[in-house]
């Protein structure tokens, strides 16, 4: 038998600010904390030294992470040209200079190429698993190794600005499983002047912003205290992506239990993904097929 988990069962959403210098990890170990919750998650890792909206899952919250790390996310980030480094951002070393700049409108023409449905490789610094190692792993032992390109969704790609000949600032809008370090890097070469990420920040993730963000010192001084836990938005926003379908008080039974439910209202089309609800509150996720919902997820509340 399982060694129970120690905490309080506490169910939300908590959206953090994340500072430079400190990992995804200790943020949720943070909050979880501050919280006395007894299980906490994240929804989309950031490199420490980036920063922005990281949300922490609580409790039953963490059931809907899948739908936030799907999500779109918006990025601003910057990018020095003039060199290549081994992590492809400021962490790493240096390993190849160019002395060339492009011009602000090669660097227009150039952004168009990675927009839409483009092809990536994660950067050998990465959490891509390679024959069951992280390639980060790989990598600090000194190992090259092949990654292959994946899919990704670029929804945008824009020059915001730029402050000098070396450096520009981006701002991107992708789906899930893009890397901004890559974008730099495959940037820098497509433009045959190299470049690595200076700088990065999450603007929002999904449905969670940034500027509603709580700092770590916020979340040090309310520690423990009822402000805390009011800051905590419902399991129900991760889902405001999904239709709703709602249920009576036995069709909410039934799907509890994990059996099909019939549906009194719905927004969601014949097949598709939607959150089940009974009096305002999320019970499910399931597929909605001939009035009936059919579980895959049930939350417990």
């Amino acid at each position: 038998m399982g060694r129970k988990r120690k905490g309080r069962a506490i169910n939300g959403w908590m959206v953090v600010d994340k500072p430079a210098g400190v990992t995804s990890t200790a943020v949720v170990g943070k909050v979880r904390w501050a919280l006395g919750a007894a299980k906490a998650g994240h929804a989309g890792t950031l490199d420490p030294a980036a920063t922005g909206v990281l949300a922490v899952a609580l409790g039953e919250a963490t059931k809907t992470v899948p739908f936030v790390t799907d999500a779109l996310k918006c990025y601003r980030f910057g990018v020095r040209f003039g060199a290549a480094t081994t992590t492809d951002d400021a962490e790493g070393a240096v390993i190849e200079r160019s002395d060339k700049r492009p011009t602000t409108e090669e660097i227009e023409t150039a952004l168009s190429k990675f927009r839409g449905e483009i092809m990536q490789v994660p950067p050998q610094f990465s959490a891509v698993k390679v024959e069951g190692e992280r390639a980060y792993d790989i990598a600090r032992a000194g190992d090259a190794m092949e990654l292959a390109a994946r899919p990704l969704w670029v929804k945008q790609l824009d020059l915001v600005t730029r402050p000098d000949p070396d450096t520009v600032e981006l701002e991107m809008v992708c789906g899930k499983g893009g890397y901004v370090r890559a974008i730099a890097r495959d940037l820098g070469r497509a433009l045959g002047c190299l470049g690595h990420v200076i700088w990065l920040r999450r603007i929002w993730s999904g449905p969670f912003r940034a500027e509603d963000g709580l700092s770590l010192e916020r979340i040090d001084a309310l520690a423990g205290t009822p402000e805390l836990e009011a800051q905590l938005l419902p399991l129900e926003t991760a889902l405001a992506d999904l239709p709703e379908v709602m249920l009576n008080a036995e069709g909410a039974a039934r799907v509890r239990n994990g059996n099909p439910g019939a549906v009194i209202r719905s927004d969601a089309e014949f097949g598709e993904t939607a959150w089940a609800s009974h009096q305002g509150r999320a019970v499910a996720v399931g597929t909605y097929l001939a009035g009936m919902l059919h579980p895959t997820r049930v939350f417990v509340s």
